[in-house]
């Protein structure tokens, strides 16, 4: 259905004469006859009963009248949903529970008009893709996986590099000290059910199991944040990964420790990624939040993997 016509057929019905209606339109009144007697053939019934007074509507015009006016509203709400500015802005964050989450949540925080529609996919291939094809805005990721490169016309900007803490039940042999050389966890079995091959964060955590000597047992079932806080309150073996920034609650009666690492200290590398081309002005809104809110690297030395970008 032409939606011209529609929008010339409610505006001669508004202006009650075609006449009217051109005016309004910036159209001859010829050109209205013309729309309303194509829009007529396509239903194949007479909306108007011409007179020489102007024109009346029929009853299959009235009709179809409410109709006209949904049809008319539904495009400008399509308009807007890609208009700039005025549809909300996609950002992938990997993981509700994750630090990188936090950001995207202080950055609601300082701009609470920016309409956010937030989604989580599993690896950099999939949001790369996804910010090719215009599926989502933006992601955090860890820039780039080993061997990789971002395809032409995405960019990317360091925003979060993470550091790292050993997470041990009471039991576990490091859970009285105040902090563990990095170099200390050699020969020792770190447990990251979520660690899954061919994502960019079991990439890292490979390459720092490697250097530094450990082993990740990505061994599952994964059953998610609550197993993993239970298992590891219950072993004196288990130890994982987690940032101090992730925002985990535990029964008091687990006694989790959060034990800082060192000499050097793991960071993980977040950084933005979007297509050059995006013109969304949230968009420049998060990049320039992300940017002045940046942390800075935590003090000493840090390790980060070889392939991930510098800044």
């Amino acid at each position: 259905m032409d939606l011209t016509a529609v929008r010339t057929f409610v505006t001669a019905v508004d202006a009650e004469q075609f006449q009217e209606a051109a005016v309004t339109l910036s159209i001859t009144p010829q050109a209205v006859s013309k729309r309303i007697a194509g829009l007529e053939a396509d239903l194949g019934v007479r909306l108007f009963h011409r007179t020489a007074r102007g024109a009346r509507l029929t009853i299959d015009g009235q009709a179809f009248l409410p109709h006209a006016r949904t049809l008319l509203r539904a495009e400008e709400r399509a308009a807007a949903s890609v208009r700039p500015g005025s549809r909300a802005l996609r950002v992938d964050v990997i993981g509700r529970r994750l630090s990188v989450a936090g950001l995207l949540r202080g950055f609601h925080r300082a701009h609470p008009d920016v309409e956010l529609d937030v989604v989580t996919l599993l690896d950099s291939d999939a949001a790369v893709a996804a910010i090719l094809s215009g599926t989502i805005d933006a992601t955090f990721r860890a820039v780039t996986m080993p061997g990789r490169q971002l395809p032409e016309g995405i960019e990317s900007t360091p925003v979060f590099d993470e550091p790292l803490r050993l997470f041990t039940g009471p039991a576990h042999e490091f859970a009285p000290a105040p902090s563990v050389a990095l170099g200390r966890l050699a020969g020792r079995r770190i447990w990251m059910p979520g660690n899954r091959p061919g994502t960019e964060w079991a990439a890292y955590y490979d390459e720092l199991a490697t250097e530094f000597g450990f082993t990740i047992d990505p061994i599952g079932p994964d059953f998610g944040i609550e197993h993993l806080l239970d298992t590891i309150a219950d072993s004196a073996t288990l130890a994982t990964f987690v940032s101090e920034q992730t925002p985990l609650v535990w029964p008091a009666g687990h006694d989790l420790r959060l034990i800082p690492l060192r000499d050097p200290t793991p960071v993980y590398p977040h950084s933005l990624l979007w297509r050059a081309d995006n013109q969304h002005p949230a968009l420049t809104a998060l990049r320039a939040h992300l940017v002045a809110t940046r942390l800075a690297r935590p003090d000493g030395e840090i390790w980060t993997p070889a392939w991930a970008r510098p800044e």
